[in-house]
């Protein structure tokens, strides 16, 4: 298997305020991150996960963890060769959380193949560079989607639409909620299918503003 050098990618939010740094390792077709995220809302976190992926970029593992002061929170979210999750919790000082976690029920991710972390842009790469997206086409997904910062995990059906190519190499990706919330945004991808900016989610930090955002002839 042959990897490529590890990429650190940052991003950075205003409102509400917060940040990620994560070292992404792209080995042909498999991603492992480590990753580290501040937060402020609903109240100040400290967030720091792993991710591995199996072929095809298909989300095989995730261990996040989230701490305040005087409290804890793990989730170690796991898929088998078969399909079928399993999600299972730490807790410490949780009487001191002021954040409840609704019971996660894992045969409802049925038909998902990929982990969508809250409030993460890297988590938005897996399903567009597994189809191409950041070049042609739209897909529907199943997601298994983590919520920040109490980490409940949910069905959460989503879309993907490549909308047009930027100089560069760039390329912006159309995401919808199907979930009856309306939520759209346009994101803006690099040329290796990693997100630069996700409106009010994340933007790349020491990048974007350098980069051309016109569409290529």
């Amino acid at each position: 298997m042959v990897a490529r050098p590890s990429r650190c990618l940052a991003w950075s939010r205003a409102d509400p305020f917060g940040g990620e740094f994560v070292e992404v390792r792209v080995m042909e077709d498999r991603i492992g991150a480590i990753g580290v995220a501040l937060g402020s809302a609903p109240l100040p976190y400290r967030l720091d996960y792993t991710l591995e992926t199996r072929a095809e970029f298909v989300s095989e593992n995730l261990v996040v963890s989230v701490r305040g002061d005087g409290w804890k929170r793990t989730l170690n979210l796991h898929q088998t060769h078969s399909g079928s999750w399993k999600a299972s919790y730490e807790e410490e000082g949780v009487r001191q959380v002021p954040l409840q976690r609704i019971v996660t029920d894992a045969s409802g991710l049925a038909g998902a193949l990929d982990v969508d972390l809250g409030l993460s842009p890297l988590f938005n790469t897996m399903p567009v560079i597994r189809h191409g997206l950041n070049r042609h086409g739209r897909f529907d997904f199943i997601m298994a989607w983590v919520s920040v910062p109490d980490l409940t995990v949910h069905r959460s059906p989503q879309r993907y639409s490549f909308v047009r190519a930027l100089d560069q190499g760039l390329s912006v990706v159309r995401f919808e909620s199907l979930a009856g919330d309306g939520f759209v945004a346009d994101l803006t991808y690099d040329a290796e299918g990693f997100v630069i900016d996700y409106p009010g989610i994340g933007r790349r930090i020491g990048l974007l503003d350098g980069a051309s955002t016109t569409p290529s002839s």
